[in-house]
């Protein structure tokens, strides 16, 4: 049993994350392909996938231990939605956090050499380690992120309800009940092993994840105890098929254009990816400060939410705004 004590400070700090970040999730899915009991919204996803790993994706597979803990990519990789981010952050990660990551884990015999060059920081065995995250994206996550992000707006648009409906309270009575307990001033949640946490002032960070193998777990960062620790829940209530929703045709995008201007409707089409301003800003072809009066009037819409991470902001779309991008407003008679 997981055990978290809460003080006053703790409930008007603890948030909700948008998510885990798309690093994390691969890695998920890499577990979960391993998983041998039968998770019913996961058959569909595992029949499409199982069998399509290889040369391409094997430097990342290598490195899930063959017991106990596996590795951190949130910590080496950072929570962003952006695979070219994350990839960016592990190629600048310090020695000292990849040896930290990798001490203790349970490699198989025949794959330590590898481990052992990428938690040195090898140039090229991060390169290598960098485009396997980005074949192992391609395959396990990338055709499926189109429902899976629509269930993680739905996840955030619910607590953000509770929030205004009860504050901090409502929603960790509410949140994934009955799995997860709120009996005040602790919050309960099924563990493998009894854990006692006190926050101690930081709050608490709940994220939704949608590959994980676990209904829930506990992360923290021993190298920065200042950031409240995350207890992740899962956001998926439908099984996965890769039939998500399509990108908009032609006549929606025109449609959208029409009604919002063709950066607003860009940048919204953006957001529906997860992106920061400085990202926004980049691939909108704009200023910061112009990519920021876009994200502002989408926000007062209600077509997106903004949520800061560290000195950015990362902005991700509402099912309102997943609604109005799918049908371009309303159809021409």
């Amino acid at each position: 049993m997981l055990r978290i004590h809460f003080t006053t400070e703790d409930l008007a700090r603890t948030r909700v994350a948008a998510t885990v970040g798309v690093a994390a999730e691969v890695y998920y899915s890499l577990e979960l392909l391993r998983e041998k009991r039968d998770l019913p919204h996961f058959r569909g996803w595992r029949s499409a996938v199982t069998g399509r790993m290889g040369p391409a994706t094997r430097p990342l597979t290598s490195l899930i231990p063959s017991r106990g803990p596996g590795l951190d990519l949130l910590a080496l990789m950072g929570d962003v939605p952006s695979v070219d981010h994350a990839v960016d952050n592990l190629l600048h990660a310090p020695v000292s956090r990849l040896r930290r990551e990798f001490r203790g884990l349970d490699f198989h015999p025949g794959h330590l050499p590898w481990a052992r060059r990428v938690s040195e920081g090898d140039r090229e065995a991060r390169q290598e380690l960098a485009q396997a995250v980005r074949a192992c994206h391609r395959l396990t996550v990338e055709p499926f992120w189109q429902e899976g992000r629509s269930e993680l707006v739905a996840f955030t648009t619910r607590c953000a309800s509770l929030m205004l409906e009860g504050g901090t309270d409502l929603l960790l009575r509410s949140v994934c009940a009955p799995l997860v307990r709120w009996r005040p001033p602790v919050l309960e949640a099924p563990y493998p092993r009894p854990v006692e946490v006190h926050l101690r002032g930081r709050g608490l960070l709940i994220t939704p994840t949608i590959f994980a193998k676990q209904p829930v777990s506990f992360l923290w960062d021993p190298l920065d105890t200042a950031q409240p620790p995350r207890l992740t829940v899962p956001a998926l209530r439908q099984a996965l098929t890769g039939g998500g929703p399509a990108e908009p045709d032609g006549f929606t995008l025109r449609n959208l254009e029409s009604l919002m201007g063709r950066t607003r409707a860009a940048a919204l089409r953006l957001t529906a990816e997860g992106c920061t301003t400085t990202e926004l800003a980049r691939r909108l072809n704009v200023t910061a400060a112009a990519a920021s009066q876009h994200a502002t009037a989408l926000r007062n819409t209600d077509l997106i939410t903004t949520s800061r991470r560290g000195g950015s902001v990362l902005h991700l779309i509402t099912p309102l705004g997943l609604a109005l991008l799918r049908t371009g407003s309303l159809k021409e008679a």
